[in-house]
């Protein structure tokens, strides 16, 4: 029995409309081998074309897309007329019409937690700048050169007047090469463009950290939220971000005679597993144990409205300086580094992969050393 191979068309948003191929009977998918009746093919036409531009684009992807209903019919009917390197000519034909930037949307949904509203934005400036069209035929140097520039000049899409900081334009085009890099490793790209584009250069930024004192006057000052404090300060006692915070577990603290206290847990952000030794002062935070598996800071939220009790009670201390609940990760780093531990150790109980990473915090303290040097002058 022959496959009929229809093209036929569904409605998406922003006006459009996506080409797909209907098998029937249906016929084995070819990455899960399960019986499939359909194919997106990563095209979409105008659903209401006005101008010569939309018009040309519409009808040159209906005669890309009727050409692959056709070589994929042939395909299924009369493989015999094609050779092998037929096939995976044709293959890799068809692959670039396909488009990236559907492709990059799959990957992006297939992220979680924060990863996945960093991947989101950046495809919101890529479907901005492609108008949601870019076939992997398109994808080359002088085209990601391109967007490397327009990430760092354009206007933010949720602030108008601003443009993108440095560092989110790193964010979202590091998105770019890691999608590239997959679509290599999944045969969508004959040559690996991720290896050949550099990155954009990460600008340097001022890690806001809490002094000693600081700390101290924060243990004195009440705050409305009482776990938030004790989380913050937790923070500063062991470094932890506040997504291993706030899914800390009982059963992921433990005891060892004549050794102390340790947190065995696998970092949300990095999936690295962990054991860090914590001290009995941040231990003491904890209040009294629960069941195992209870969550140690019960009520633990992150969100405008649970930050806002940690701003007052950063203001009620009398610290003017721009706090965060990320800034407690830094102050631990820097009273660490203030104290005399070496900057690998740091780097080992900050879970950094990279030594670089913890190299920031060192620049830090030698600024403030040099700051601290000059503060004594004689009147010669």
């Amino acid at each position: 029995m022959s496959t009929k191979v229809t093209l036929r068309q569904k409605k998406i948003s922003k006006g459009r409309k996506s080409l797909y191929l209907d098998f029937y009977p249906a016929i084995p998918h070819p990455k899960t081998g399960k019986p499939s009746r359909r194919e997106f093919l990563g095209l979409y036409l105008y659903e209401k074309a006005k101008s010569p531009i939309d018009k040309q684009h519409n009808t040159e992807t209906q005669r890309i897309a009727e050409s692959i209903r056709q070589k994929r019919e042939n395909f299924l009917n009369k493989p015999e007329i094609y050779s092998e390197y037929e096939k995976e000519q044709l293959r890799i034909k068809e692959v670039s019409e396909l488009n990236f930037v559907a492709y990059f949307k799959k990957l992006a949904h297939k992220r979680k937690n924060s990863n996945h509203a960093n991947w989101v934005s950046a495809l919101n400036y890529l479907d901005n700048y492609t108008k949601g069209v870019l076939k992997f035929a398109d994808l080359n140097d002088e085209f990601l050169e391109g967007f490397k520039e327009h990430l760092q000049t354009t206007k933010s899409l949720s602030r108008t007047k601003t443009t993108l900081s440095q560092n989110t334009a790193v964010s979202y085009f590091n998105k770019i090469k890691a999608a590239l890099r997959q679509a290599y490793k999944d045969g969508y790209l004959k040559t690996d463009l991720n290896a050949r584009i550099e990155p954009i250069k990460e600008a340097e930024t001022r890690r806001e950290y809490l002094t000693l004192e600081e700390l101290n006057k924060l243990v004195k000052t009440p705050c409305n939220n009482p776990v938030m404090k004790q989380a913050a300060l937790f923070s500063a006692l062991t470094g932890l971000r506040f997504s291993d915070i706030a899914k800390m577990k009982w059963n992921e603290l433990e005891y060892i005679e004549g050794q102390g206290y340790f947190l065995n847990f696998s970092q949300k952000k990095t999936k690295g597993v962990e054991v860090l030794p914590i001290s009995e002062q941040a231990y003491s935070l904890l209040g009294e144990p629960r069941a195992p598996e209870s969550q140690v800071f019960k009520g633990l939220k992150y969100s405008a409205y649970h930050n806002k009790h940690l701003f007052q009670w950063i203001g009620a201390a009398g610290i003017t300086k721009d706090i965060t609940f990320h800034c407690f990760r830094h102050t631990y780093a820097t009273l660490q580094l203030f104290s005399g531990t070496d900057i690998y150790t740091v780097s080992k109980m900050l879970g950094h992969k990279d030594l670089k990473t913890t190299q920031v915090y060192a620049k830090i303290v030698d600024e403030a050393k040099r700051t601290a040097a000059n503060k004594i002058k004689l009147d010669m």
